[in-house]
């Protein structure tokens, strides 16, 4: 027999401490990735389902998610969304990425008072927390809705800094386009379903270009690939040239008299938006038409002018700095409330349940990340870093991506008449013209298809949004574009 050298005799009994000794290095290692990747998983997925709400008796009838996602170059900037399930068919039901205009109308506004399954009960307030019911016409029965608060500093979102709470429509069009993808990387159930982007009123600015962006990126492989296919857009803010339409459409309604549209359109040459070139006889028309217009409520022209009711403003931490630059327009901390009969009503009661812990606790909102919450902050600078949206328009035409532009025809804030006017101006043909649609065998409005696959439509008595107002009818005309059929 072969005698074993001291060597090898001692090679071969440390062999069995050496694959110990492996075996616990690797379980360590594994170990660690394992913790590394559900630490880095609990860092990236920040969504929680809700499963009940106070005020809302009951379970919910309905998957909500609400959480926030980072974005920003350091994720400065929180932002925080609800996303609702389809009613129907979630994993083959087209996304919806909704964003709320403004700029700075918290995602709570579409849910609750446009296209969301929520609603907020009217009855007078006696001081206990208002009562949610379900809408019938919401457009999550047919669609998934991320429905997102953003620019920053809007609802629930926050900013971890002060210099990332700059707004911008250009900085809301980016961070808009970041979190959809990181979204989706979240939610990778998602990623084969068709995706269309909408708003209303100035997220008619944003939104063309977070399509475009999103197209680009595709385009240049940016991950995930998303399956996009439009975007629809209600009343929505285009270019600063729309304003020279609200003589002709408060002529048309009846607002003003023969003499006094002839005389704006002979004095001011169609031109109502630039003061510095203005004569004198311009310049007085156009202090008669203020006046004939100045008690009437521009959202909805048929509707009584209320007031608007809010809370105090925010003062947490850094941003009471923010606060003393920017007072809200309203500083008290207890308002009296606008009659029951106003729309504002509603408004009011969502801030009052909004506000609420048990509510934010139910939410899952960060505590001290904001302060009071506001349905709207109109009172934030926001640079217009985008003139106008008429260009990207020009851009996703020419790409072929489906597209449906709806105006409440009773809305003077962003009248139908300046909107077909950028519409014409795109100069494709016509494919189905002028003509009324309906629901439940009535005229709901009328509408009008491009060659660029652009549809047009008003929806008759809608105001500033429609869905406000005609919810039956704005679900109706959803649900056929989202079907690809006609209205």
């Amino acid at each position: 027999m072969k005698l074993e050298s001291m060597e090898m005799v001692r090679e071969r009994r440390e062999e069995p401490l050496k694959m110990t000794r492996f075996r616990s290095s690797y379980h360590v290692i594994i170990l660690h990735l394992l913790l590394l990747l559900q630490f880095s998983y609990q860092l990236a997925y920040c969504g929680y389902i809700v499963k009940s709400l106070p005020g809302f008796q009951g379970p919910l009838p309905f998957v909500l998610e609400t959480g926030y996602i980072g974005v920003g170059e350091r994720e400065e900037v929180q932002a925080f969304y609800y996303f609702i399930q389809s009613e129907n068919n979630p994993k083959e039901d087209p996304l919806l990425f909704w964003l709320t205009g403004g700029p700075g109308c918290s995602a709570l506004s579409g849910l609750a008072f446009e296209i969301g399954p929520l609603a907020f009960k009217i009855q007078e307030y006696n001081g206990s927390l208002p009562d949610l019911v379900l809408r019938s016409w919401s457009w999550t029965k047919v669609s998934n809705i991320i429905f997102v608060d953003l620019p920053v500093n809007t609802g629930f979102t926050y900013a971890r800094t002060e210099a990332a709470s700059q707004r911008s429509d250009g900085k809301l069009a980016h961070q808009s386009h970041q979190f959809l993808r990181k979204w989706l990387i979240d939610h990778p159930e998602f990623l084969s379903n068709e995706v269309y982007i909408g708003g209303d009123s100035h997220s008619g600015i944003p939104v063309p270009v977070i399509v475009q962006e999103i197209s680009q990126g595709n385009e240049e492989g940016v991950q995930p690939w998303i399956n996009l296919q439009g975007y629809l857009l209600g009343n929505p803010s285009t270019d600063p040239t729309e304003e020279n339409s609200k003589p002709a459409f408060a002529h048309g309604m009846g607002l003003i008299s023969d003499e006094l549209y002839d005389s704006l359109q002979k004095n001011c040459k169609g031109d109502y938006i630039h003061e510095d070139t203005r004569n004198e006889l311009c310049s007085s028309d156009l202090k008669s038409f203020d006046e004939l217009i100045s008690g009437i409520n521009t959202a909805h022209i048929l509707e009584p002018k209320c007031e608007f009711a809010s809370p105090k403003p925010f003062v947490a931490s850094w941003r009471r700095s923010l606060t003393a630059k920017y007072p809200r327009n309203f500083t008290h901390t207890h308002l009296a409330l606008p009659p029951l009969k106003c729309r504002t009503y509603a408004a009011a009661l969502c801030s009052y349940w909004a506000n609420d812990d048990n509510v934010q606790n139910a939410l899952n909102i960060r505590k001290g990340s904001i302060g009071t919450w506001h349905r709207c902050s109109f009172n934030i600078p926001n640079k217009k870093d985008i003139p106008s949206s008429f260009p990207y328009h020009v851009n996703l035409s020419r790409k072929g991506y489906r597209s449906l532009i709806y105006s409440g025809d009773h809305d003077m804030i962003v009248n139908f008449v300046g909107t077909q006017a950028w519409i014409r101006s795109l100069n494709y043909s016509i494919v189905d013209d002028w003509r009324p649609w309906y629901t439940n065998d009535q005229v709901a409005g009328y509408t009008r298809t491009y060659s660029n696959r652009m549809t047009f439509a008003t929806v008759k008595g809608g105001g500033h949004t429609a869905p406000e107002y005609k919810p039956e009818e704005c679900f109706a005309m959803y649900t056929s574009w989202l079907s690809k059929g006609s209205l």
